[in-house]
């Protein structure tokens, strides 16, 4: 398994590096595409029992993403409106009152039938697939891979901490494993890793922070950003648990789904472009 897990994550390691080092843009594009999709396929397989729904949802997600990319990549405003305007203030409003309230119980409103929680995964893959496409787009690549790293170094951090100090549980309904000891050792990790990437990377999403909101703004921003993604992850064994399933599917040898692998990017990306825009009026 070990061995699988490290193959698979130099295969992916490889895809990203190409991409990002392509002489366009449409490299990193598709990739992002691919990867909404087969998340949004793996969602749908948590949360709708039709298969025709789950993957006529996935093969539609990614065709509609090639046109927008086009628009988006040219800069089309009246996309960039609608996305900044609503669908990015959306997903992080289901991150901020939804989604911590379901994890505190444990398990999903009532309220909320299967065909709501698709339409909720649609929303947030969409918002995520805007943010990343729009911070590689407008930033370039140090930008896109520094964001992302913030997220690993929240995850491994907590992941080490937990195991090493942990004694609090977190949330033992919905992620036993998981600690406040833990949570806490990943939050500051990456509130450093974001406060050495504003100091030493130029161009880095942390310098890009700095830039707007000073260091104040930088740390608190680092806090909330590590928090978020520490939910993203809970979120998704929520749903996983209401399925009765350990991962949203093997897509991935030793790792899982897609979704498995970025579901702390979905909370923590439209936010982030969000701080970007916010800070940059």
């Amino acid at each position: 398994m070990l061995r699988q897990r490290i193959l698979t994550a130099i295969v992916l390691l490889l895809i990203v590096a190409a991409a990002v080092t392509a002489p366009t843009p449409w490299p990193m594009l598709a990739l992002l595409g691919l990867m909404i999709g087969c998340a949004l396929w793996e969602w749908l397989r948590l949360v709708i029992d039709s298969a025709a729904v789950r993957w006529g949802g996935a093969v539609l997600a990614v065709l509609v993403l090639v046109p927008l990319s086009r628009l988006l990549s040219d800069g089309q405003p009246t996309l960039e409106a609608v996305f900044a305007s609503y669908l990015l203030p959306l997903a992080v409003l289901f991150w901020l009152t939804l989604a911590p309230v379901s994890v505190v119980r444990a398990q999903v409103p009532d309220a909320c039938r299967p065909g709501m929680l698709a339409l909720l995964g649609v929303l947030t893959l969409a918002a995520t697939w805007y943010a990343l496409a729009w911070v590689f787009l407008r930033h370039g690549a140090a930008a896109l891979i520094s964001l992302w790293a913030l997220i690993w170094a929240a995850d491994i951090a907590a992941y080490f901490t937990g195991r090493s100090l942990g004694r609090h549980k977190l949330a033992p309904r919905v992620s036993p494993g998981k600690t406040l000891e833990g949570a806490a050792g990943g939050i500051l990790a990456a509130t450093a890793w974001l406060v050495a990437t504003a100091m030493w990377w130029p161009d880095s999403f942390g310098a890009l922070l700095l830039a707007r909101m000073g260091w104040v703004g930088l740390i608190v921003a680092g806090v909330m950003l590590a928090a978020w993604s520490i939910l993203g992850d809970l979120f998704e064994s929520l749903l996983k648990r209401r399925a009765g399933v350990k991962d949203s599917s093997q897509l991935l040898p030793g790792h899982g789904g897609v979704y498995d692998r970025i579901d702390a990017v979905l909370p923590v990306a439209p936010a982030a472009v969000l701080l970007l825009t916010l800070a940059a009026r």
